[in-house]
């Protein structure tokens, strides 16, 4: 029996005769674009008649809707909201937002062949994924002239991910008041969801993502995503990225080419780091200086004076061994080469990302789509908090504006609650770090008597174990830190009303990008430039905030390079694996335990929207998150990256993973999300522009100042004490001594085995019997100088190479441009052939009409 006919006799529809997992309404026609669902409540009369209004508005519209009863679902109290936009509305809306679609099948020969294409071969899916759909010339769409397009079939014109974009379009603006109330503020699907009136809105998945649906008129589009692309095995395939636009929208689409393409870079940046990583590795036996630390008859002797007031005691040199030998994995030559090679890679990455992105814009209709986003995208509660009108001189059409006055104060109050909150994270970053410091440092050096000057373990130190420990602690301070900044965010954000959706998410990126970069990157700026700079020596140290306690913390004679590097693996590393854990496993956990009482039911009884009302909403700010994450990585990898060469080896292990749980999160964990146009990455270009020229600062700062590779090469041209060039004799030359007896206040703690009257310390000054003692020497002020040379011509080699490579590579690949000026070209000729034919027809049927009349 026909279902139709079957509906009509019985007045409702039997669950065992219908399979309710299907994307159509229960004539099998009429396709779900959109569902609403709420739990009704009797004794909330407001939300009822809220309802009532809004759905009734809908359908004056022209959208069509279907409700299934509470009756039918699963837990006996929800109600589902079916939505389907018929032709008519498909098609003025199109026409409202000039959704461009096909007129013509290209017809521009493509003639790039790459050259022995056979070596991708393994690396291939199946055409029929790659491009599930021929290659058109496309035009906005105009009502009017439906028949200029190649309109085959109405229901399937529109792919199901522009249907649902301009069903949420009508959605965000429809009121939920009477006419004669003239309320104007209520309005909108985002309010209704905040207050509670419904409980989810959404589109809907095609099919099981494990399986294919049973309805053939289905596309089963998310199964071929989950088979090719969301499984993890499939790490080393392409990525289906029209696939994924087609089926997710163009935003998405984005960041995915995005994450791919850094993902592809950082494998050269890998390569070069692990290189450079292997031959510190390879130059281990030839390291002088950690040779000597080691040494009893140097390092043993050596005793240094203690790096804290209180808990800390005189040590010996030799208990550094360990960590002076790790320190020369990073700290050698090839760090100055990896540095200058960085530079250059993060140049490189952005101009070809430029002309990546920019054949994403031909290929996906996007070339002059920020015109449309500006001029009709206005945010719903822009258009409600803004209750004066003007004139828009481009549309010609009145529209809500905020008075420059309330935009200016609001700016202003938002820029100061920024600067504001930056200075407070900077202020608990620093201070959480050196309570870190001081706690661990005081937990491993409190059982340390001053006769006990032994390693604490074979391989751990006090250093290495304190710079481990506040590490960690640092971390968990950041991670739960996190969350403070993301709220007031958006809260500063939603104060000063953006206008369009681009806005908005521009002014959280910066502002959440600010919050994050000083969180994150904080500790990591204050080993790498502060810590062991602004020391003092024995006698006259410096403390911090005048204070008698809190003196400022020294590097170790391995230096503090080792120290930033543990912070940055720590941090790195730690964020990379939470992130993973806590983007997969969360949302799955509570799938799973949402959908636990429908998992024992027959297919047929667990309806499509059910299915994805039990799964987790992916949220307007989800791709920003994304983003955010991958930035700070990108920071990581970049502005430390001469402290440790395998940052970038650690990357790209992370995104491989990254890219597949992005994938199999969205395609199976998540609703399937409003589709959205972008045509860029947004204000993240920007971003990562900026960190690439601060990332030239940082690491020559870290080259000079940081690593102690400037010091050791003035050592041995200028300073060694013998003819062979070599770096004997170094650490003795790196160390200043000073006299315990002009530490009064200390005599009594200067015995060690026998009488103690010198302790070492890191820094270049006058000994004690010199009549300028303890004042910098002439060997501190070369040594300085050579760090501020190598700055200077590093930046400039560096931002000489940078500006060449831009000025060389055009932003937009010729043949684009060239398919660009072609397409439009076409555009218009076919327009105007198609104008004078309409205008002939024309004339011929008012010649027939006279000659019959």
């Amino acid at each position: 029996m026909d279902i139709t006919v079957f509906i009509l006799l019985n007045g409702s529809i039997d669950k065992q005769k219908y399979s309710k997992d299907s994307v159509f309404f229960r004539d099998g026609v009429r396709r779900i674009d959109f569902v609403l669902s709420y739990i009704d409540d009797k004794d909330d009369q407001r939300k009822q008649e809220r309802r009532r209004v809004y759905e009734s508005n809908l359908q004056k519209v022209g959208l069509e809707l279907e409700t299934e009863d509470k009756t039918e679902s699963e837990d006996g109290k929800t109600y589902f909201v079916k939505i389907h936009a018929p032709w008519e509305v498909l098609a003025t809306y199109a026409d409202v937002l000039k959704i461009k679609v096909p007129f013509k099948v290209n017809d521009i020969p493509d003639n790039s062949e790459i050259p022995m294409n056979w070596l991708s071969t393994p690396f291939r899916l199946p055409g029929h994924i790659m491009n599930p759909e021929p290659d058109y010339f496309t035009a906005p769409f105009n009502k009017s002239k439906s028949d200029f397009f190649l309109i085959e079939d109405k229901e399937t014109f529109f792919p199901p991910s522009t249907r649902n974009r301009i069903v949420y379009y009508i959605l965000a603006r429809c009121p939920y008041f009477k006419d004669e109330c003239g309320d104007r503020d209520k309005k909108g699907i985002k309010r209704l969801l905040n207050n509670g009136t419904y409980t989810a809105a959404f589109p809907l998945h095609d099919s099981r993502y494990w399986t294919k649906s049973k309805d053939p008129n289905c596309e089963s589009e998310r199964f071929s995503l989950y088979k090719y692309w969301a499984k993890f095995f499939c790490f080393f395939k392409e990525q289906p990225l029209n696939l994924v636009r087609k089926y997710y929208g163009e935003k998405i689409g984005i960041y995915f080419a995005w994450l791919g393409f850094y993902t592809e870079m950082l494998f050269f940046a890998a390569v070069v780091g692990t290189i450079c990583f292997v031959y510190g590795f390879l130059t281990y036996d030839d390291n002088e200086w950690s040779k000597e630390i080691c040494s009893e008859e140097i390092g043993g002797n050596i005793v240094m004076c203690p790096l804290c007031d209180q808990k800390c005691t005189y040590w010996r040199l030799n208990i550094t061994c360990n960590s002076s030998w790790q320190s020369h994995l990073f700290d050698n030559v090839a760090t100055v080469f990896f540095a200058i090679f960085m530079g250059i890679w993060v140049t490189l990455f952005l101009e070809f990302w430029k002309r990546r992105q920019a054949r994403l814009e031909y290929e996906w209709d996007l070339v002059d789509f920020e015109e449309e986003q500006q001029q009709l995208q206005l945010r719903p509660e822009y258009e409600t908090k803004c209750t004066n009108r003007k004139l828009n001189r481009i549309t010609q059409e009145m529209e809500p504006y905020l008075p420059i006055t309330s935009k200016c104060a609001r700016i202003c109050l938002s820029g100061a609650t920024v600067l504001l909150w930056v200075s407070i994270v900077s202020l608990v970053q620093f201070i959480s770090y050196r309570l870190a410091v001081y706690a661990s440092f005081a937990s491993i050096m409190k059982n340390n008597t001053a006769t006990n000057l032994d390693v604490v373990a074979p391989y751990v130190t006090p250093q290495l174990a304190t710079s481990v420990t506040a590490s960690c602690i640092n971390f968990v301070i950041i991670m739960i830190l996190n969350l403070l900044y993301e709220r007031v965010a958006i809260k500063i954000t939603d104060m000063e009303i953006p206008k369009t959706h681009v806005e908005y998410e521009n002014k959280l990126t910066v502002k959440m990008f600010l919050f994050q970069f000083v969180n994150y990157y904080s500790s990591c700026f204050y080993v790498a430039f502060f810590k062991g700079k602004f020391v003092g020596y024995p006698g006259n140290y410096t403390y911090m905030f005048g204070s008698s306690k809190l003196r400022n913390e020294e590097c170790e004679p391995g230096g503090c390079l080792i120290e930033l590097t543990t912070q940055l693996v720590i941090v790195m590393t730690g964020k990379q694996v939470w992130g993973n854990i806590q983007e997969a496993l969360v949302p799955w956990l509570m799938n799973w335990w949402g959908s636990r009482k429908a998992r024992s039911h027959p297919e047929s009884l667990y309806s499509r929207w059910e299915q994805d009302y039990d799964l987790q909403g992916f949220g307007q700010l989800g791709l920003f998150y994304e983003y955010l994450e991958m930035v700070i990585q990108f920071g990581f990898i970049t502005l430390f990256v001469a402290s440790f060469p395998l940052a970038p080896l650690l990357a790209l292990i992370n995104n491989i993973i990254e890219v597949r749980v992005d994938a199999w999160k969205l395609t199976t964990q998540f609703r399937r999300p409003v589709a959205a146009k972008a045509h860029s990455i947004g204000a993240w270009e920007e971003i990562l522009g900026g960190m690439a020229v601060l990332s030239v600062v940082t690491n020559a700062f870290i080259v000079a100042f940081t690593s102690d590779m400037i010091p050791r090469l003035v050592y041995m041209y200028a300073y060694r004490t013998h003819d062979e060039l070599n770096m004997k004799g170094y650490i003795n030359n790196s160390l200043s001594v000073f006299n315990i007896s002009h530490l009064f206040k200390n005599l009594q703690e200067i015995k060690i085995r026998d009488v103690l009257l010198l302790c070492r310390y890191r820094d270049y000054r006058y000994p004690p019997d010199d009549k300028k003692r303890y004042e910098h020497n002439m060997q501190f002020w070369h040594i300085l100088a050579a760090k501020l040379a190598f700055i200077i011509i590093m930046e400039h080699v560096v931002f000489m190479v940078k500006f060449f490579v831009a000025w060389m590579i055009p932003d937009v690949p010729s043949d684009v441009r060239a398919r660009v000026k072609r397409e439009r070209y076409l555009v218009q000729e076919y327009l105007h052939n198609y104008e004078v034919e309409k205008l002939k027809i024309h004339k011929l049927l008012v010649s027939q009409s006279n000659t019959v009349t």
